[in-house]
């Protein structure tokens, strides 16, 4: 458990650091934003004067400083009307393809005078004008740098969670895969040697009632070396008659469960042939009918219910133990996960691989209320 804590510290820790680097980025690039905005406000107002000056110069005074300020705007849209609103100059305006010139002027100049971007111009004995002037292109753009950088922040976020999500996964697969294969080499020794003994104690005492048990036993423990030592490689799928594998599985834990328990089985016309890994499914029903033993303490009622249409087949596993609480149902399914008081809580994530990867189907919790008992369902491609 203490390694899947760890990894929510680094999500928090990654999901922090994001946030810093997002709040200083907006809080600089406003900061800029903000300060452009006033140089474009500052440098119309220079070019309104100008506007002004050239307006009201005499017919002989030289005004070549005042053009050369007014031509020196390229980037800002300015628009110049009367006093009755009436367009007299625009420049750096852009007009959509087959645009009324003449609208698109009006409204450019109601926007403008909304966002309060209107300097008055004095003329002697005329009246007033009026300076229109819009945001640059680039300050438009610069706006929008902020929330194109925290869509950048927050990608490069998903990006790190993958990743580290990604490498987890990867090192517990490494670490379970060569602990199940160590482990399935350890096992094959010992199993010979037991498996020699059983034919042994056969010759030995031909019409002993127990040895054929013991033989069951020992080609268990085969069956169980030989599933660890697949772990890690592509399962083989072959068509299998889903009822017999549910058979084989449920009778081994029945076999092996307080007389106490009780089995329900509820099956449709067989066979019912499914392709699939047959000791991989074998293994995730025993799994839960363990589960659902441990559940109940030991006594209640065990029912497996087996159902199937075009495409899928279809098995409920329901017990009437204490239930799983609503908190825990997104749970039960993570390593580590175990209400028992012994256990590495790993039973259900294999199973959960077993369903998903290994055979592209699907396992879940489909009812389960405390007190009440629990129903898992599996779902099989067939």
């Amino acid at each position: 458990m203490k390694l899947f804590s760890n990894f929510r510290y680094v999500k928090y820790l990654l999901t922090f650091v994001a946030a810093i680097i997002a709040v200083a980025s907006l809080f600089v690039s406003n900061r800029f934003v903000d300060r452009l905005k006033q140089e474009e406000k500052n440098k119309m107002q220079v070019w309104a004067s100008a506007m002004g000056a050239l307006i009201n110069a005499e017919v002989d005074e030289d005004v070549a400083i005042e053009l050369q300020i007014l031509s020196s705007n390229t980037t800002i849209p300015v628009i110049l009307t009367d006093d009755k609103g009436s367009i007299i100059q625009n420049n750096n305006i852009q007009f959509p393809a087959k645009a009324d010139s003449l609208t698109v002027l009006m409204e450019r100049v109601a926007e403008m005078r909304k966002k309060g971007n209107i300097i008055p111009i004095y003329m002697d004995g005329v009246g007033e004008q009026y300076v229109c002037y819009d945001d640059s292109n680039i300050l438009i753009l610069l706006s929008y740098y902020p929330y194109i950088q925290l869509c950048v922040v927050l990608l490069f976020l998903i990006i790190c969670i993958v990743a580290v999500v990604s490498s987890k996964r990867a090192e517990q697969n490494r670490v379970w895969v060569g602990l199940s294969k160590e482990t399935a080499h350890q096992l094959g020794t010992p199993i010979s040697s037991l498996m020699a003994w059983v034919e042994i104690l056969k010759d030995k005492y031909p019409d002993d009632e127990l040895l054929p048990d013991m033989g069951h036993d020992v080609e268990r423990l085969q069956r169980v070396a030989e599933r660890f030592s697949k772990i890690g490689s592509k399962p083989e799928h072959t068509s299998e008659d889903l009822i017999d594998v549910i058979e084989r599985a449920v009778g081994y834990v029945k076999r092996r469960t307080p007389s106490k328990v009780e089995y329900v089985m509820n099956f449709p016309k067989r066979p019912l042939p499914v392709r699939m890994n047959a000791p991989l499914i074998e293994w995730v029903i025993e799994n839960l009918c363990k589960n659902a033993v441990d559940a109940m303490g030991g006594n209640g009622v065990i029912t497996v219910t087996v159902s199937h249409d075009e495409q899928n087949a279809y098995i409920d596993v329901s017990d009437t133990g204490k239930g799983i609480s609503k908190s825990n149902r997104r749970m039960v399914f993570e390593p580590g996960f175990t209400t028992k008081k012994r256990g590495w809580g790993l039973g259900l994530s294999l199973a959960k691989r077993i369903m998903e990867e290994y055979h592209k189907g699907r396992i879940f919790v489909k009812k389960s209320a405390p007190g009440k008992g629990t129903t898992f369902r599996m779902e099989l491609k067939k």
